[in-house]
């Protein structure tokens, strides 16, 4: 008999251990959601205010590097803003996770729409790289110059953005990694 009651206690143990693991987990998810929040979203306002003027001989020739005179960067900039949007819409679904243990469905929702914002995010940060590498180096084939010689601030700005906006796509990539061993840890 005391045997049995060994086993209960146990198994006790081990179902408290499982939900407290459970929990840690949805703590750092929550974490991780802001971090990311507040990655997206300062990417997306760098992005947008960057702008740069240069004069030329005259006051009244100016060169103006703006980032919405790219449709790449334009691009980013939205992604960011919808991603970051995305991420503050599910802050209070990833609070809910803190306080119950059963919410499969509700976590594989998450990791569904977790993908396409990484998708959707990485492909915004892509574009701009490609737009960021041909600033920063060029194109000797098409006769495109460096832009950054002439244009520093602004290149400083839009490679800042692009580091933020790739951080939160490994933040993005350890929360579908998180939820899933969250699902698993259930199972």
């Amino acid at each position: 008999m005391k045997s049995g009651q060994s086993e209960i206690v146990e198994t006790s143990k081990g179902i408290k251990k499982s939900g407290l693991m459970s929990r840690r987990i949805a703590i750092l998810e929550f974490l991780l959601r802001i971090v990311a929040f507040f990655n997206t979203i300062s990417s997306a306002i760098l992005m947008a205010t960057t702008n740069e003027t240069l004069p030329f001989f005259t006051q009244f020739i100016r060169f103006h590097a703006d980032y919405n005179d790219l449709p790449a960067l334009t691009f980013f900039v939205v992604a960011n803003a919808v991603v970051s949007g995305y991420l503050i819409l599910t802050l209070p679904l990833a609070f809910v996770h803190i306080v119950k243990n059963k919410t499969e469905n509700s976590r594989i929702l998450l990791i569904v729409l977790d993908v396409a914002m990484v998708g959707l995010l990485a492909s915004g940060a892509a574009s701009a790289a490609a737009i960021v590498y041909l600033a920063h180096n060029g194109n000797n084939n098409t006769n495109w110059f460096a832009v950054c010689q002439q244009f520093n601030s602004f290149c400083e700005r839009i490679s800042g953005s692009l580091i933020g906006s790739f951080i939160a796509v490994v933040l993005l990539i350890l929360l579908i990694i998180l939820s899933a061993i969250a699902i698993s840890r259930r199972h």
